[in-house]
């Protein structure tokens, strides 16, 4: 047995990953691996992406590979954290159903994150049930693992909370400590979340206004010049707002000379600095970022059988951990029958 502290994170697989996703999460799972102090486990979340994709799914299959070598492409070693795909442990499942018994309709009916994302997504009343229970299967894969850091956003506090709910009924229903309550980790209140590239607050893939870690310079060359700035800028010698122009905020991200960016927020707001010359600069900041990142995710790309092995070996280092929580919560249950 380890002493170190147990971390489950992952993503689900709609798409490519974007800079909002390496800047909110990846890059922290990458430091997380290489302090040596965790256990870390990835999961490709299919199932969960499924919940709203079943009738799509084809966009799941090939989008499985393109999130397993964006995790390749940051630093994601699979020699320090487990990469798993969730349809492959089928603990999960059972675990889901037990952790059902312990929730009611009217507890996920108030869980916010749940509210929202059903709104944004505009299901009204025809949300698919196993979208609604979403909450109670993330349970189950924090469980499975006896995860108890989670890195999150923080508008993931409500889901973790759920599972810590359930945690406490299984204990205290089965008299016993078997299940792991979960902390958050959640990125630094300063972050915030990265805007879209269109100064909307959210940077998404369903917005079409993001910068994704697979694309080539001139994508991102053509991308960072169609940014919002400030409108009413409109000539170089007038003043310019930096608050909201999302140009800068990129820049406080990125750019690792503060100096000079807060050099140039002076110039900006004086007048005298041309949007096309900002965007020029953020375009050589975010070049330089990307290039490694990118050079590695195509190395990766060339042997895709490689890379479905490393997901394959994860799953069955992963399902010998989750079968093994099962079975302690078929113990606690008492339907262990045929031992």
């Amino acid at each position: 047995m380890t002493d170190k502290k147990v971390i489950l994170t992952g993503d689900r697989p709609t798409g490519k990953l974007h800079i909002g996703h390496y800047v909110g999460s990846l890059r922290n799972r990458v430091a997380l691996q290489n302090s040596g102090d965790y256990d870390t486990y990835l999961l490709i979340a299919d199932m969960q992406a499924l919940t709203d994709n079943a009738r799509d799914p084809e966009k799941i299959q090939h989008s499985l590979l393109q999130v397993a070598l964006d995790y390749l492409a940051v630093g994601i070693d699979p020699e320090k954290s487990t990469i798993c795909v969730q349809s492959q442990l089928p603990a999960l499942n059972e675990l889901t159903m037990h952790y059902l018994n312990l929730v009611t309709v009217s507890r996920l009916n108030r869980n916010p994150t749940v509210k929202t994302e059903i709104k944004q997504k505009n299901f009204g009343q025809s949300v698919p049930a196993g979208f609604f229970i979403y909450p109670v299967s993330q349970a189950a894969d924090i469980t499975a693992f006896k995860a108890n850091t989670v890195p999150v956003g923080a508008d993931q506090e409500p889901m973790l909370e759920q599972t810590r709910e359930i945690v406490r009924s299984f204990n205290s229903i089965y008299k016993q400590e078997i299940l792991v309550e979960p902390e958050g980790y959640f990125p630094p209140k300063e972050m915030g979340r990265i805007p879209g590239l269109d100064g909307n607050a959210k940077m998404s893939k369903s917005l079409g206004n993001a910068i994704y870690l697979a694309d080539d310079p001139d994508t991102i060359k053509e991308k960072v010049m169609s940014m919002y700035t400030d409108p009413d800028h409109i000539h170089v010698e007038d003043p310019g707002k930096v608050e909201g122009n999302t140009v800068f905020t990129y820049l406080d991200i990125f750019d690792k000379d503060q100096d000079h960016v807060e050099e140039l927020k002076q110039q900006y707001r004086h007048g005298g600095l041309g949007d096309v010359k900002i965007k020029r600069y953020l375009n050589e900041v975010l070049q330089a970022e990307l290039e490694p990142i990118r050079t590695r995710r195509e190395e990766f790309a060339k042997d895709p059988a490689a890379v479905y092995d490393i997901l394959k070996a994860g799953s069955q280092r992963a399902q010998a951990v989750t079968n093994q929580t099962l079975q302690e919560v078929r113990d606690a249950i008492g339907i262990n029958y045929f031992k």
